[in-house]
């Protein structure tokens, strides 16, 4: 059996092999590789190519490394919204070196995934895999922000043709990309109620397997601990658009700093309304969200409760899941956060937003609890009650990783990939 993945950023793998940096995003995509390697070394018939987003001499390469072969495409990832015809040329190449029985496509943010199903033409063949849904991510993407926010402009937003509502325009037309492959794939891969239903809309007839994902190995090994956590401290994963909520974790920070005033919010990812590696000033680089996030800062008096902690690693992301009281994922809208994942495994406390796919991971009042979207005040009630009762709170972790532990079981979701590839080449 011939697989041919197609990603959406170059795996650590080839790029530990190069001593490239490489992204941290999509930790599930290594997790599933390192099962697959594993499982190659038993079953010698089952072949893995992986094609990915690349520059310079990469973008136009193959090459094999601990039997896989990888191949690059060039894609310019800085404007998604742009379909390039050009690159069906380079999948024709891919496909014409290494011959796949089935197609493997990750996700439908990015024009290369129309482009391959496209060059394959074999609907029959491919398996398209779903991550965040973009006419969904559109159709929330202020999230709940002030109209004056929205029309608002700066000098980086008019300079990059970025603005909040041209944002929101892009994703609009990502959607229309997505909602072609949808429609010329044969086969879907989810693992939510929201997902299944979202692309059942589109194409009714395409055959939907259930499968779960596999998280970043370290997350398997490691348990939550409130006397190693530090106390009424507060992680996001992220927080560098209006979709992911920030702005509603710094509404609801006053009043739990009424009744807890050593609570501290920390903030992974983008940091939007700092220095960072940038050698321009920020009011050269200020997004309108951005812009926003500070205003809410100094409004609510928070300049010393954040801490933007930049981009983490596997391991520093890790950390910093431990030693945080209260997970919070506060988007508007998700199919199947890792970073959820990742807390659950771990048994960190969650508090995430009733949204999406979320509910379809966490039982809510069991493993964790579920604010009313975009409510500030439930998101106070409900991180209030992890602080309020401690013992409750480390019950709902053991809950969630023992239930995460089940979803995210790597032979589990390895024996359930090749059951649904070998399922693809029977039909």
């Amino acid at each position: 059996m011939r697989v041919l993945w197609v990603c959406n950023i170059m795996l650590p793998d080839y790029a530990k092999a190069h001593n490239l940096e490489y992204s941290s995003r999509e930790g599930w995509l290594s997790g599933t590789l390192s099962r697959i390697t594993e499982g190659k070394k038993d079953d010698e018939t089952f072949e893995l190519g992986i094609c990915f987003p690349a520059d310079g001499a990469i973008a136009t390469s193959s090459e094999v490394i601990d039997g896989i072969t990888f191949y690059g495409f060039r894609e310019d990832l800085d404007h998604p919204e742009v379909y390039d015809g050009t690159i069906e040329n380079r999948f024709h190449v891919i496909l014409d070196d290494f011959k796949p029985d089935i197609v493997h496509v990750f996700g439908t943010e990015f024009p290369h995934t129309l482009a391959v199903i496209r060059a394959f033409g074999r609907p029959e063949r491919v398996l398209l895999g779903i991550q965040g849904v973009c006419s969904c991510i559109a159709r929330e993407y202020m999230a709940g922000l002030p109209e004056e926010v929205q029309a608002q402009v700066t000098f980086r937003d008019r300079l990059k043709e970025d603005s909040l509502r041209q944002q929101q325009e892009k994703f609009k037309v990502r959607s229309e990309y997505e909602r072609e492959s949808i429609m010329l794939t044969g086969n879907i891969t989810g693992r939510t109620a929201f997902d299944k239903e979202e692309t059942a809309a589109i194409n009714p007839e395409a055959k939907y397997f259930a499968m779960n994902e596999t998280m970043r190995q370290s997350f398997y090994m490691g348990k939550w601990s409130e006397k190693k956590a530090d106390p009424h401290s507060i992680f996001l994963s992220q927080g560098d658009y209006p979709l992911k909520g920030f702005h509603f974790v710094l509404q609801a920070m006053p009043k739990l700093l009424e009744k807890y005033p050593d609570a501290h919010l920390y903030v992974a990812g983008n940091n939007i309304i700092g220095k960072g590696k940038s050698k321009y000033p920020y009011f050269l680089r200020a997004s309108a969200y951005g812009k926003y996030i500070k205003s809410l800062i100094g409004k609510n008096r928070l300049k010393k409760k954040v801490t933007m902690v930049g981009i983490l690693d596997e391991q520093a992301m890790k950390e910093q899941f431990l030693k945080s009281s209260v997970f919070v994922c506060p988007s508007v809208v998700e199919n199947s956060p890792n970073s959820l994942g990742e807390a659950m495994l771990l048994g960190v406390p969650v508090v995430a937003s009733r949204t999406g796919g979320i509910p379809s991971m966490l039982t809510e009042n069991k493993d964790g609890l579920l604010f009313e979207t975009g409510n500030v005040d439930d998101l106070v009630s409900k991180i209030l009650q992890i602080w309020d009762e401690p013992v409750i709170a480390a019950v709902y972790g053991d809950n969630s990783s023992s239930h995460a532990r089940i979803t995210h079981n790597p032979d589990t979701n390895y024996n359930r990939l090749l059951e649904i590839y070998n399922t693809i080449i029977k039909q």
